[in-house]
């Protein structure tokens, strides 16, 4: 019998040791590994360190959204574009979901196994993503990208309830809602590669966003709160009420949402 692995060191040297792109991959290479021989062991091992200690790669170079170049596909520069904020994206939710499950102790042991699950799917949309960009002629860290993702980690580090409402079950779940009308922009420029890349991230990330439903619920249970409240609440306190659509409901409600939510999304 393989010797177990602890998984709670390798997500920590992953998240805050690892200073570029490549070494972060490999430690979820690693990860992957350990837990498809069934050697990772999801016991904690010292107190976790602040989601500010995260260290993100020195490139890309982070920048407000103001300063991101143009996004569109009728250049391949504005190609490019695209799919670098795609890439962007894909790897820190690559972070995002390994520091759910570093972060949160506590949780039912399938807690950890599934936002380890969601990281390696993660690294995957990244790894074709970055394959495309290859085929451009560019690489994941040549274009500047949002600074403000991980923003949205060391706000909710406090709380695995605050984390789970404002990652899976927003942010998320708005890619739900605005990749549909991207694949469509894609299919009128024949992109059909494109296009099959894009519906496979957004079958992904149906099921992400309703594992995040499933864990939000599940800590709502735990805690005697009522599920549909504690969302709305922590968005207004997170959001300010900034959150519009139009919002995509079937795939919402695919991914776990309530009708009651809902009808509340549908006339914010």
């Amino acid at each position: 019998m393989s010797q177990s692995t602890l998984f709670h060191p390798l997500a920590e040297a992953c998240l805050l040791e690892a200073d570029t792109v490549a070494a972060k991959l490999q430690w979820i290479d690693a990860l992957a590994a350990c837990r498809a021989d069934g050697r990772l062991v999801f016991a904690v091992t010292h107190p976790v360190k602040p989601a500010s200690a995260v260290v993100l790669p020195l490139k890309p170079r982070l920048v407000e959204p103001r300063e991101l170049p143009g996004r569109n596909f009728t250049t391949h520069s504005g190609r490019v574009a695209f799919f670098h904020a795609l890439a962007h994206i894909e790897f820190t939710a690559i972070l995002l979901a390994l520091d759910m499950a570093y972060r949160f102790h506590g949780l039912p042991t399938a807690f950890y196994h599934d936002w380890l699950g969601v990281a390696l799917e993660e690294a995957l949309h990244f790894s074709l993503l970055n394959q495309r960009l290859a085929e451009l002629g560019a690489t994941y860290g040549d274009w500047p990208a949002h600074r403000g993702l991980w923003t949205t980690a060391e706000a909710t580090a406090h709380d695995v309830l605050a984390r789970l409402a404002l990652v899976p079950r927003c942010m998320e779940a708005r890619g739900l809602d605005v990749t549909p009308g991207m694949i469509e922009r894609l299919q009128q420029h024949g992109a059909a590669n494109d296009v099959a890349l894009l519906q496979r991230i957004y079958t992904d990330e149906i099921g992400h966003v309703a594992l995040g439903s499933r864990w939000f619920g599940h800590v709502c249970q735990t805690r005697a709160i009522e599920p549909e409240a504690a969302y709305f609440s922590l968005l207004q306190q997170h959001l300010h009420g900034d959150l519009r659509g139009p919002f995509n409901l079937e795939a919402r409600r695919q991914a776990g949402f309530s009708e009651q939510e809902l009808t509340r999304l549908a006339v914010a």
